[in-house]
């Protein structure tokens, strides 16, 4: 193993974060960061995971001033209420809860399901933002990499259990729409199908890389298998940019220098890192479109690797042996 193979991830990452910011800037000064006016979104429901802080609790706040009925997905109680408190008093919006869900636990995942259906509510928006950042090598509740266990395992498997909701939800004039919030390191990720696990060399922006890469070829297997059979789903991926939020614990302490000296310059807002999140949730103009990669309100070009259909085949059929589900879209494992 070559002493560069921790170290060659983290450069790619980094060189990847300066390009990003850069071009944030060039948005910022050229056009500004705005989030479109959209017609009330009153009777629907959405599901949105990490929504305690940073960017999932903006996109539940604007999800809830649109009318929509938002439960916040989050691993602590109490934080979980007081998000709920200020969201209620901010947005006038009465129909917002908190479930919890520890997506480092598949168990937690499970029972979530089963609370949510115990419910009857219908869902239109799935939005799977919630995330982890270059921490240091540890294991999941059932073992897996962090990283690629609560970024990517875990959202696999809540999809998967919600979507025969989704799919009862679905119409053939209002698609329920599952969004999925990858990041532009996808494109310096590198997917190794023989150890997803990263037990033979730990990098954590590596293993970032990696669990949002594979995000990016679920999101388009999972599109694809719900074209062909037919349902009111589209699945779509947001970029949000590099963004201002508590991601930031264990990255390298000069670039946690860098971002308290120049955060409120060059990184965006969690309101304004929020805006593609809630613009592939709700925008008319995205009725029936899965298979996207959004950023910047605008559909672009994910990496070369993402629409290798074979790899996205072996991933999806990978996944579902580690979550313990069927490997058939539209057979999901009772909870």
């Amino acid at each position: 193993m070559s002493l560069l193979s921790p170290i060659l991830p983290a450069l790619k990452v980094y060189y990847l974060a300066v390009t990003v910011i850069l071009s944030q800037l060039y948005q910022r000064y050229r056009y500004g960061f705005s989030l479109p006016a959209f017609s009330s979104q009153h009777g629907n429901v959405a599901i949105v995971t990490g929504g305690l802080c940073g960017i999932g609790f903006s996109t539940a706040k604007h999800l809830a001033k649109l009318g929509m009925h938002v439960i916040i997905a989050g691993n602590k109680e109490r934080e979980g209420q007081e998000a709920v408190k200020q969201i209620k008093e901010e947005t006038l919006n009465s129909k917002v809860e908190f479930l919890f869900c520890d997506l480092a636990s598949m168990k937690s995942i499970r029972q979530f399901v089963k609370e949510f259906k115990k419910k009857n509510y219908p869902l239109h928006v799935l939005i799977n933002n919630a995330g982890i950042m270059m921490i240091p090598q540890r294991k999941t509740t059932d073992g897996f990499e962090e990283q690629f266990g609560v970024n990517y395992l875990g959202h696999f498997l809540l999809t998967n259990l919600l979507l025969d909701i989704l799919k009862q939800t679905g119409s053939s004039s209002h698609n329920a729409r599952i969004l999925t919030v990858s990041s532009g390191t996808h494109y310096v990720g590198e997917l190794n199908m023989d150890d997803l696990q990263s037990r033979h060399c730990y990098s954590p922006c590596g293993a970032y890389a990696q669990s949002k890469l594979a995000l990016v070829l679920f999101s388009y297997q999972l599109q694809r298998l719900l074209a062909a059979e037919g349902s009111h789903v589209t699945a779509n991926v947001v970029d949000p940019g590099v963004v201002n939020t508590d991601l930031y614990k264990h990255v390298f302490w000069l670039t946690k220098l860098v971002k308290s000296l120049t955060s409120w310059l060059l990184f965006k807002t969690p309101d304004e890192g929020a805006i593609t999140s809630i613009y592939a949730a709700v925008a008319p103009e995205l009725e029936g479109v899965g298979g996207c990669y959004l950023y910047h309100e605008k559909i672009i070009k994910s990496s070369n690797v993402t629409y290798d259909e074979d790899l996205q085949r072996k991933l999806w059929a990978e996944s579902c042996k580690m979550v313990g589900i069927h490997n058939v879209i539209n057979k999901v494992i009772s909870t």
